[in-house]
């Protein structure tokens, strides 16, 4: 550098310093925040100033980021004197024309600075200062945001709900927060600095980073195992001298170091509920791999590149949440934990030659790896891991909405279709039930918005049918995450007091028993004077569904898991029994039971009276128990989720409330149903029949789209309001639609075949005497 510029260079470094003073002492205090982002700012600038040779630039930034670093005089004195060192190193690097250096001072900077706020943030929030921790908190890293880790704010709820009474329990919170963050992004910085094909500048940043978040973690490692930190820090030192040396084999050791001491120690442990969150998302992401794999390969080739893709990245995401809990379960079975972690590495290995290419295993042999896997960690996973865990479900939710607009971009609308099924699977058989009890409202909204739309917005089924672009189903997406988000922000935030858990039983219970009221009293309505006794067998066939329904309630709680899985096929199976048995029940009500009083007169056989009764019998029979059971076993799924939380016997005492609530909505309907004109009864009887048979199609249709075992295709342009499904089974697909129209016109025929079949009786009986009369 000539001597003109180098005197240039001291008068605008004198000038500035002057100005900087000058501007601390008349103006306000700046936040901490303000001030760091502009440390890092000017740095920044320094160095795009150094890529132009504009030499004078790069140290004014410099001497503007010293400025800035006066306002920060409230940092701990350690990390004070890092950004001391950081920001005397960026001076020697810009006089002396160095990018890669002033690029490692800029992250030397930046780690010093989150360290003196890790520090100060965990001070104040000792003291319960909450508006004086939030204003350092906003000071800070996150982790990389990927589907399966996305940024977390737990660090900033905790600040917010801190007091002088839960100071120590926010202070824990915040630590593993912030300490899992600067743990996970060390780890990628080291992967960053050993990687000889990363551009160099970006190597020397990440090396000093990785100096700072060292000292960030090193209290945790010395209380865990008590050793001398000396060596590693050293090495921490040393990273970045050594890269900007040349020295490849200095730095691959220095990283070798710290590698090992991160593969051995966690600085956050996870907490209990973590552990079992990371367990969920595990064996959730694990199950979903041989699904996509199956669906990409075809003996030895790939036939969907997607598919493999992602189950590679579900892969990943299982191999994450491995990787997380690895620890804790090399302390419960070290040799168990080495095997599993071989196996995934081994499926890992198939996945990438399969993507790549290179060689193909079979789908059944993906299935046997993963199933090998999944028994072994079962196995391994202590019992409270295995229970269900809504946040893994919410996980694995995103990630397979992830997986739906990755299929639309590619064009491919079929797999976006069977990702969406996935999706809407696993939150149906997970948080919904529990949810149901808490928020119904949000539960409509979501269903909505995965099918066919909410209060006039689309819904991802019927934008995936009619194609929809990227960007509207991107649109529909985000309006689906705000709605999941709040979901399980409810769930989190539930009240689990014995009374909120009793008064939710009850309710469910009252919702799922009005319905089954209602249902019998419309088919039971014209079963009244003579016919009376045709409603013993229905009675008999609801008897029978409740002690199934207490069956089924003990089994849910010995194979809750299992019963989960197949609980909306089961439903569907129950539901098409109970149309089949309404079908002919509506046929026998117009044939037989509207008609009776006006063909009195004719009688069968005895022995053909005697197989109908029998019949029918059994078929009332059968009617009542479908009719019944539909609902008890929709109300022990839905009760599952509170007796997971609350215990059984609370979730009793809900029940029984319930079950009182509903007996006398039911004496009261019946009773006033007894004293209902005989005739006015036949004639609304049946309007409530074919409305109940049109409903229940309509249901069934949509259950059977939910499982897959229906398309969907969409009535374009029309758009039903949530509470016409939730009511009546109306929704807008063509195969719903279709199915209850071939129900109502099943029995409107029957209805004027019957009428058919007795106009021409009448009047075979209004020429019968003259005939007689008339033969000689």
């Amino acid at each position: 550098m000539s001597r003109s510029i180098r005197t240039d260079v001291v008068i605008v470094g004198l000038l500035l310093c002057l100005v900087g003073l000058g501007t601390t002492a008349s103006a306000a205090p700046r936040p901490p925040w303000e001030a760091a982002e502009t440390v890092g700012d000017e740095l920044f600038a320094a160095q795009t100033a150094l890529l132009g040779d504009d030499t004078v630039a790069a140290i004014a930034h410099v001497e503007q980021a010293r400025v800035a670093a006066v306002e920060l005089d409230s940092l701990p004195p350690e990390p004070a004197a890092l950004l001391d060192r950081a920001l005397a190193a960026a001076g020697t690097a810009v006089q002396t024309g160095d990018g890669d250096a002033l690029a490692g001072a800029r992250g030397l900077a930046r780690g010093a600075v989150y360290w003196g706020s890790y520090l100060a943030a965990r001070a104040v929030t000792e003291q319960g200062d909450a508006e004086t921790a939030r204003q350092w908190l906003l000071v800070r890293d996150f982790r990389t945001s990927t589907r399966f880790s996305r940024p977390g704010a737990d660090a900033t709820l905790a600040i917010r709900d801190l007091t002088a009474e839960n100071a120590a329990d926010t202070v824990a919170r915040l630590d593993a927060d912030l300490l899992d963050t600067y743990q996970a992004r060390l780890g990628e910085y080291l992967a960053v600095v050993a990687s000889t094909s990363e551009l160099r500048h970006r190597r020397a940043e990440s090396a000093g980073l990785v100096a700072a978040y060292w000292r960030i973690l090193a209290p945790a490692y010395i209380d865990q195992n008590g050793a001398d930190i000396a060596e590693v820090t050293s090495a921490a030192d040393h990273l970045l001298p050594a890269l900007l040396a040349g020295d490849e084999s200095a730095t691959d050791e220095a990283v070798t170091t710290l590698q090992g001491v991160l593969d051995g120690f966690r600085a956050a442990p996870l907490a209990p509920a973590e552990q079992a969150r990371r367990a969920g998302q595990l064996l959730r992401f694990l199950a979903l791999v041989p699904i996509e794999y199956g669906r990409g390969v075809q003996g030895d080739k790939v036939l969907i590149d997607l598919e493999i893709q992602e189950a590679v990245t579900f892969m990943a995401g299982a191999t994450a949440a491995f990787a997380d809990l690895r620890l804790s379960l090399m302390e419960i079975d070290p040799a168990l934990t080495a095997t599993i972690s071989e196996q995934m590495a081994r499926v890992t290995t198939d996945l990438d030659a399969a993507n790549r290419k290179t060689s193909v295993v079979p789908a059944e042999t993906m299935t046997g790896a993963v199933a090998g896997i999944t028994d072994g960690l079962k196995t391994l996973f202590p019992p409270e891991w295995l229970e269900v865990d809504t946040d893994a479900d919410f996980d694995v939710v995103a990630s397979v909405l992830d997986q739906v607009e990755a299929a639309v971009r590619a064009g491919d609308y079929k797999l976006a279709e069977s990702a969406r099924l996935e999706g809407y699977a696993i939150f149906d058989f997970g948080p919904e039930p529990r949810l149901l009890a808490f928020a119904p409202a949000l539960v409509a909204e979501i269903d909505g918005l995965f099918w066919q739309g909410y209060n006039g917005r689309p819904g991802l089924a019927q934008a995936i049918a009619l194609k929809g672009s990227p960007e509207e189903i991107a649109a529909i997406r985000a309006e689906l995450d705000t709605a999941l988000k709040q979901a399980q922000v409810t769930l989190g935030d539930l009240n689990s007091a014995p009374g909120a858990i009793i008064s939710n039983a009850a309710i469910i219970v009252f919702r799922e028993g009005l319905e089954a009221v209602v249902i019998l009293a419309a088919l039971m309505a014209s079963m009244v004077g003579a016919y009376a006794g045709l409603r013993r067998p229905m009675v008999l066939g609801v008897v029978l569904a409740l002690l199934a329904t207490a069956v089924t309630w003990w089994i849910a709680q010995q194979v809750l898991s299992q019963l989960a899985h197949f609980g909306e096929r089961l439903e569907a199976v129950v539901s098409l029994i109970a149309i089949g048995v309404l079908l002919l029940i509506t046929n026998w009500f117009f044939h037989k039971t509207y008609w009776k009083d006006w063909i009195a007169g004719f009688h069968a056989q005895k022995r053909q009276l005697l197989s109908a009764e029998t019949g029918q019998f059994l078929g009332l029979v059968v009617l009542g128990f479908t009719s019944m059971y539909r609902e008890g076993f929709e109300t022990v799924l839905f009760l599952q989720a509170l007796a997971l939380e609350a215990g059984p016997t609370i979730v009793l005492q809900g029940v029984a409330l319930g079950a009182v609530a509903v007996l006398i909505v039911g004496l009261i309907t019946f009773k006033l149903q007894a004293r209902l004109p005989y005739k006015k009864m036949l004639v609304w009887t049946g309007v409530l029949i074919g409305v109940v048979l049109v409903t229940m199609v309509g249901k069934t249709v949509h259950v059977m789209q939910a499982v897959g075992w229906l398309g969907i295709t969409p009535i374009k342009g029309l758009v039903l309001p949530y509470w016409a499904g939730l009511w009546f089974g109306l929704y807008a697909t063509w195969q719903g639609i279709i199915a209850q129209l071939g129900a109502a016109a099943f029995v409107i025929g029957s209805y004027y075949l019957a009428e058919g079949m007795q106009n021409k009786r009448r009047k075979e009986i209004v020429r019968r005497p003259q005939t007689e009369h008339t033969t000689p």
